[in-house]
């Protein structure tokens, strides 16, 4: 089934893959670990299989669920929809044949648009050509700081409808970012008791390259201890926007 999601940008969650394991500075305190451990408590189905305790901990082994695959066929109105909120669809333990079947879902269900976050962007460019893009795609990668920004030049490569960059949580500057072919920005900070804070300037110049290349910039928050304890505002203003492409 669909979670309702408390992400701003989107509108409720699939997970047809579960589990994933750290690669960068953004995954030090990744909320999905932290929620798949307490779901393993409960018996939640999807997180009994334990990971390599040296990187992803216990209930957070990659695992594929291919009967999820049927949800978004189930679903009578259009909705925006988040992707392996729980994973990472290219992670290197996930065959290439299961992301194919999830392209195909997406592919079979157009009145729904679903966006594609991910960290592994070199697999993500080395595979794209292997994949059927359908329009109502959109796909993203991670941008938490500047040694993250070889990322974007991987998401040049891939034919998405909708190219978008998740700097959240923004750990440093990204001065100078390319955004050439990019058609969206999402920017934030982190939350949780060791949140790392965001300064303003960060934000600030993202926003201003944004608004100077005229793609839309969404400032999801400021984070803290929880993640509506510094509020949304940037300079008084809250910066909502989306891609007007495939949104329904």
């Amino acid at each position: 089934m669909a979670n309702r999601s408390a992400i701003e940008w989107t509108e409720v969650t699939w997970n047809p893959v579960t589990g994933c394991d750290q690669v960068s500075p953004g995954c030090d305190h990744c909320y999905a670990l932290a929620l798949a451990k307490r779901l393993k408590a409960m018996g939640a189905a999807k997180y009994q299989r334990d990971g390599d305790p040296r990187t992803s901990g216990p209930g957070f082994g990659v695992t594929t669920h291919p009967y999820a695959l049927d949800e978004p066929y189930r679903w009578r109105t259009p909705r925006v929809v988040f992707v392996n909120s729980m994973s990472d669809l290219f992670h290197a333990r996930i065959p290439l044949g299961f992301v194919r079947d999830v392209f195909e879902v997406i592919s079979d269900t157009p009145q729904h648009t679903y966006q594609v976050l991910t960290k592994r962007s070199l697999r993500l460019s080395r595979v794209a050509d292997q994949l059927r893009w359908p329009a109502n795609l959109w796909m993203g990668v991670s941008v938490e700081n500047a040694e993250a920004l070889p990322r974007v030049g991987h998401l040049r490569q891939v034919p998405a409808a909708v190219r978008f960059l998740s700097c959240e949580p923004l750990l440093g500057p990204l001065s100078g970012i390319d955004l050439s072919e990019i058609d969206w920005v999402i920017a934030g900070g982190e939350s949780g008791p060791d949140y790392r804070p965001v300064h303003l300037e960060w934000a600030r110049e993202i926003r201003d390259i944004c608004v100077a290349a005229a793609v839309p910039f969404f400032f999801k928050q400021w984070g803290g201890r929880t993640p509506k304890a510094r509020g949304r505002q940037l300079d008084g203003q809250l910066w909502d926007e989306m891609p007007a492409v495939g949104v329904m």
